[in-house]
């Protein structure tokens, strides 16, 4: 078991009962809370300063922050490493697992190491095809799919056994998720297909953008007859569009994002279009707010992630409750200023174990 220090904020949260995961976010989703999600883009660096960046302006407005991995089929730093820097300091994330990179083995090892490291949430994923990125030549994997995939996590954790039988001895404690896209056809499918993700251990979702509030709810009414609203939390896609221009590329070009006319001829007669972006965004949020058998929402504004607080408090969505906030931990101070020092005293590379005792030697 892992000694906590005693400044540590990504310790795990004490076990209640019925829950799978220590975390932050099934705990708010199980108290009734409207959940707010968010979706970190993901830097093509090695710099984890870009990640606690980009992470920071979701401060005090999200309960979980989604790590993709390689969305797009696009190489960017991987999502057990965003994970791994996001626990580090305290954030919740959801790990994102694509099944077109990774055979079995490499999951199973993944689901342990990111547990590992105080990741609760994982969203389960088969991914875009090679030919939608930039590296087309690539090879897929898919050994699995998001049905397979929620199906082994679940055995991992549940049973304490990989796929091949043998025994875990510590199984990791994760709360599981999937996507759904009620936007996309066959549209009396996709409560099926909801369906199908639940048995397979689906206890979250969250969905494709919404831009078409009718659909959903025609899409929920079915959900709520069959029941499936009780049996897993769903959290309906929304984000802000730059443009009329930006929307109509998205349609065209975007699979299974479905934006109607109407949401295009606002855009198109606004002085500002970015604004009325937000403010379509806003009205979304409202309507999803309120709507039966929605358990949040999550917000993806790729490229104006410093929107997502202004989105977010504008709608009023949260209703005074206020998501965990990061705070300074004297411990990570401490780290920076001993590499800041080594940094002023040599030129040599510096070790970041020798700067971590260094740390602690002073403090």
């Amino acid at each position: 078991m892992m000694t906590p220090t005693p400044h540590d904020i990504s310790s795990p949260l004490p076990p209640l009962p019925g829950h799978t995961s220590r975390g932050r976010l099934e705990r708010v989703l199980r108290a009734g809370e409207f959940a707010v999600t968010a979706e970190l883009n993901p830097p093509d660096s090695a710099d984890p300063n870009e990640v606690f960046d980009r992470g920071a302006v979701f401060d005090g407005w999200v309960d979980g922050i989604n790590a993709t991995d390689g969305s797009g089929a696009n190489c960017h730093m991987s999502s057990v490493g965003i994970c791994a820097l996001l626990t580090r300091v305290g954030y919740s994330p959801i790990m994102q697992i694509s099944c077109r990179d990774h055979n079995r083995i490499a999951i199973q090892g993944n689901v342990l190491g990111a547990a590992a490291m105080g990741v609760n949430n994982i969203l389960c994923l088969t991914g875009d095809g090679v030919q939608a990125g930039d590296q087309p030549g690539a090879k897929p994997v898919f050994d699995l799919d998001c049905m397979s995939l929620l199906r082994t996590i679940r055995l991992m954790r549940d049973e304490g056994r990989f796929l091949s039988g043998r025994k875990i001895t510590s199984p990791p404690q994760v709360f599981l998720g999937a996507a759904i896209n009620p936007f996309a056809p066959p549209y009396d499918f996709r409560p099926l297909r909801l369906a199908k993700k639940i048995e397979a251990g689906a206890q979250f979702v969250q969905s494709q953008y919404c831009f078409d509030i009718p659909m959903l709810e025609r899409y929920m009414d079915q959900v709520r007859d069959m029941g499936l609203d009780e049996q897993c939390y769903i959290l309906v896609g929304v984000g802000p569009l730059a443009s009329a221009r930006a929307a109509k590329w998205i349609r065209s070009n975007v699979p299974g994002i479905h934006i109607p006319d109407s949401i295009i001829d606002r855009l198109e007669g606004a002085e500002n279009q970015k604004l009325e972006g937000k403010k379509i965004c806003i009205e979304m949020l409202q309507h999803v707010r309120e709507m039966k058998g929605v358990s949040g929402a999550h917000v993806m504004a790729y490229r104006q992630e410093e929107l997502v607080a202004e989105i977010v408090h504008e709608s009023g969505i949260l209703k005074g409750r206020r998501p965990w906030t990061r705070e300074n931990n004297p411990d990570y101070e401490a780290v920076a200023e001993a590499i800041e020092t080594v940094k002023d005293q040599s030129e040599h590379p510096i070790d970041p174990e020798e700067a971590v005792a260094a740390a602690f030697e002073e403090h």
